[in-house]
């Protein structure tokens, strides 16, 4: 039986803790430069795509800006028509909210990125979930989760329809020529429970017919979701028992909406250590975590679970003996503040009794676990061995150092990977559903059912 192919994506986040800043080799979060170098090094490990994820909204913490984020990061789609300019093969993933845009306006930009591309364009698929982003954007209600899942579900459908409403032959093969298109082509019309709209879509169809469509969510609606329309899951599960159970529940959903298993790649969310030799690298490892969890960071964590402010607390003390304020929200935009903070809470103190961690040693467990540490040749075979147990399809790496992250991945383990033939040696297509080996859309749109 032939080897499962490892597929490798790179990820630069506009949030959260993962850069360490004071590495020698940190450079600007937001420079142009600074991704055009993580793409051409993606593009030079011949990995499938290049993906930027940004908020809609700064972060808050105790009514202030949130210092530990990245600020005045470009727009994603804007960075990505740029870097298409400065790669060939690479593909280009972007987060695009369904809950703060309109379908023609995202179908059009994406199109234009799949053109310009020539057929490497990738969108994740973002509901949303902090209602003060809706401040930005809408007066008064937020809709909550079930229907923020039926309106992407929408969403994608209506977009779907948009991509297919040019056929083939709508257009002459030589432009130039002076034939006129069809007189039917870019004609729409929906009508549905968020969206109503007609017309015509005034982008022709793209070299993949519809972009590679991801999504990142863990949610019962979001794997639904994720099973009937996605193309790549962006999961966070990274240890390789949980990993293969979140494996084996999407693939067999996947037969319920007349897919299979090669219709939907699931990349696990990574980040990666070396060392010339096993000890050199764990010393390396915990260093990182040291640094990327500040006592700063950690009691802003701590306070996001907690509801409460705890700047009197020591960083290097226990946990707090009380329990969280399930109804006071001190860090907006931040994910943690979604969960059962009191049971989360509990959760954290039970770890900490058993393994005698302070507040900060807990944050850097909880938050801040490299998945693979070691020699290169240890990350290569950890690699493997992850993705044929049925671990995963491959990663998504988030190096710790912006930009230039990537390189030692690409120089040292990449090369290893390719000796054991589990990852490619050169690109055998052009686009990225090439690449992921998925098939063209070009199949009619369909309804998702969440």
């Amino acid at each position: 039986m032939p080897r499962k192919q490892i597929h490798l994506a790179a990820f630069l986040p506009g949030t959260g803790n993962p850069t360490v800043w004071s590495d020698p080799r940190a450079g600007s979060q937001i420079g142009f430069d600074t991704f055009t170098h993580a793409a051409r090094t993606a593009e030079r490990g011949k990995f499938d795509f290049l993906f930027l994820s940004e908020g809609l909204r700064l972060r808050e913490h105790k009514g202030e800006l949130y210092e530990l984020d990245v600020a005045g990061r470009p727009e994603a789609l804007t960075v990505l028509s740029a870097l298409a300019a400065v790669t060939s093969r690479l593909g280009l993933a972007a987060n695009i909210s369904s809950i703060f845009n309109e379908p023609y306006e995202v179908a059009r930009r994406l199109a234009a990125l799949d053109h310009l591309s020539e057929g490497r364009a990738a969108w994740n698929v973002v509901t949303g979930w902090d209602d003060s982003t809706g401040e930005n954007f809408r007066r008064g209600d937020y809709l909550p989760e079930s229907e923020r899942y039926a309106r992407a579900a929408e969403f994608l459908h209506t977009a779907r329809e948009l991509w297919d409403s040019w056929a083939e032959d709508d257009l002459p093969a030589d432009p130039a020529g002076g034939e006129f298109v069809r007189a039917g082509a870019g004609a729409f019309t929906h009508q549905g429970t968020h969206f109503d709209i007609s017309g015509r879509f005034n982008t022709p169809r793209s070299p993949q017919g519809h972009p590679v469509i991801i999504q990142a969510g863990e949610s019962p609606q979001a794997r639904a979701f994720a099973a009937a329309d996605a193309d790549v899951i962006f999961s966070r599960h990274n240890r390789l028992a949980e990993a293969r159970g979140f494996y084996r529940d999407i693939k067999g959903r996947l037969p319920g909406h007349g897919r299979s298993p090669d219709d939907l790649r699931i990349l696990s969310s990574v980040s990666y250590v070396l060392g010339d030799t096993t000890e050199e690298a764990h010393e390396r490892a915990a260093e990182i975590r040291r640094v990327q969890t500040s006592p700063q960071t950690a009691i802003a964590h701590l306070e996001a679970i907690w509801g409460r402010d705890l700047s009197d607390h020591d960083p290097d003390g226990p946990l707090p003996d009380f329990d969280p304020d399930p109804g006071d929200v001190l860090l907006k935009g931040h994910a943690r503040f979604r969960v059962d903070r009191i049971d989360t809470a509990r959760q954290w103190r039970r770890l900490a009794g058993e393994r005698g961690l302070s507040i900060r040693e807990l944050v850097t467990e909880v938050t801040g676990q490299q998945t693979f540490v070691g020699t290169p040749r240890e990350v290569a075979d950890a690699m493997d061995a992850f993705v044929q147990t049925g671990g995963s399809d491959g990663f998504v790496v988030t190096p710790h150092v912006t930009p230039g992250g990537l390189d030692e991945l690409v120089d040292r383990v990449v090369p290893l990977l390719q000796e054991k033939g589990v990852y490619r040696t050169e690109y055998t297509g052009t686009t990225l559903r090439d690449h992921l080996g998925l098939t063209d859309a070009r199949r009619p749109s369909r309804e998702t059912a969440v």
